[in-house]
């Protein structure tokens, strides 16, 4: 029977010290942490402030890195920087595309088999509304890219998770677009007009360990990894973000105001108009919703009124390279769409053996970004001179 899985990840201790009165999630978001992560953990930056780095308390031991759009030291108000692709210059989506190939490229070569590893990279939006001290926001208000494997002995050695893990659910927002506004998000989305990426059932692409993602939309990259140098793909991928982005904000602004209208700035009016807004579903779904928000206080809080996504790249058990999209919620991540619950347990004895192998590969893959000529590398404490050495 398809199952979550739950896996363990060891982690080390933290060396950061959070100044007194101030809460975890604050302090992460403020530039004294940034600086300190480029420092303890960078690998390389790009001059449009791409930043990748390793993540201490990451997802995998295997290999785990995220690119992010550093924009700390430029801009100090943590509610004023992007977090969304749409939101990035021309120059900086040019550059976050060409080392997003490099990475994926660099995963799909030292991992080929589909049948011994779970190959992903998700990019986030870090919504801008969530209040600094809920718990489960992320850590940091800035657009990344966040690059994983696992090896697939491990999810099915882990133990089954709890479909209704609330992670897994998106507090409840996975069940409203999914089981109550399924098909009219379906149609609204299918309409795009993409040559590189075929829509597929997502059925069909589910991972056959766990069944996720479950009813999000799906495109297959059609002929595979050679289409990710094409720049189309890219100009296709952010269609379909640009799709949900008009869905979310149809929805939620019929939520807020219970009035229906066309956002300002749609990319698809038309479709708005005759898909979402000409849906008795869609209507009493949000109206519905609107009188939760009304009576409900809690719930109310749970609501992100920005459009907030995940939108992932991932390799099926038929090695296909598959693109799907989900709202972001309150707690959940990248890995959950596919069905994986990582609990991240501080072992350093642990940590401390998988170390050198994951930091290796690591500087394997940034070698790519400097013979491309996109940046610098970072010498951090267990990199100094780019090769590993212990550094605790």
């Amino acid at each position: 029977m398809l199952k979550p899985r739950e896996i363990i990840t060891p982690r080390p201790s933290m060396s950061l010290t959070v100044p007194e009165g101030m809460s975890p999630v604050e302090f992460f978001n403020s530039p004294a942490n940034l600086k300190n992560l480029a420092e303890e953990n960078g690998l390389f930056r790009s001059p449009e402030d791409l930043l990748m780095y390793r993540k201490l308390i990451g997802h995998s031991t295997e290999f785990d890195t995220s690119i992010i759009l550093d924009t700390s030291r430029r801009i100090l108000d943590p509610l004023g920087r992007p977090v969304r692709r749409d939101q990035m210059t021309r120059q900086q989506k040019k550059v976050w595309s060409k080392m997003t190939t490099i990475l994926i490229e660099y995963m799909l070569e030292k991992y080929p088999d589909p049948e011994k590893d779970l190959i992903l990279c998700g990019e986030a939006s870090l919504d801008s509304t969530w209040p600094l001290n809920k718990p489960g926001v992320p850590s940091i208000r800035m657009i990344h890219n966040h690059f994983m494997v696992f090896p697939m002995d491990d999810l099915m050695m882990a133990k089954e998770a709890d479909p209704n893990n609330p992670n897994l659910t998106d507090s409840g927002h996975n069940t409203l677009f999914l089981r109550h506004l399924s098909d009219v998000y379906h149609e609204f989305l299918e309409v795009l007009d993409l040559q590189l990426l075929r829509f597929l059932p997502s059925e069909e692409c589910a991972l056959k360990l766990t069944g996720y993602p479950q009813g999000l939309p799906s495109w297959e990259l059609v002929d595979g990894v050679e289409k990710l140098q094409d720049k189309y793909f890219w100009y296709e991928y952010e269609q379909i973000l640009r799709g949900f982005l008009d869905f979310y904000r149809t929805f939620f602004s019929l939520v807020a105001t219970g009035d229906e209208r066309i956002p300002a700035n749609a990319y698809f009016p038309d479709q708005v108009d005759d898909v979402l807004l000409g849906s008795n579903r869609f209507l009493r779904v949000a109206r519905d919703l609107r009188e939760q928000v009304i009576q409900d206080p809690q719930f109310a809080n749970e609501i992100r009124w920005r459009p907030a996504y995940k939108q992932i790249l991932y390799r099926d058990d038929r090695g296909r390279l598959i693109v799907t999209i989900s709202q972001n919620s309150v707690g959940n991540a990248i890995t959950e769409l596919l069905g994986i619950v990582v609990n991240r347990v501080e072992d350093n004895e642990i940590y401390a053996e998988r170390e050198p192998a994951l930091v290796g590969r690591l500087l394997e893959a940034r070698q790519r970004l400097i013979d491309a000529n996109l940046g610098e590398p970072i010498s951090a404490p267990c990199w100094p001179a780019g090769k590993y050495v212990p550094c605790r």
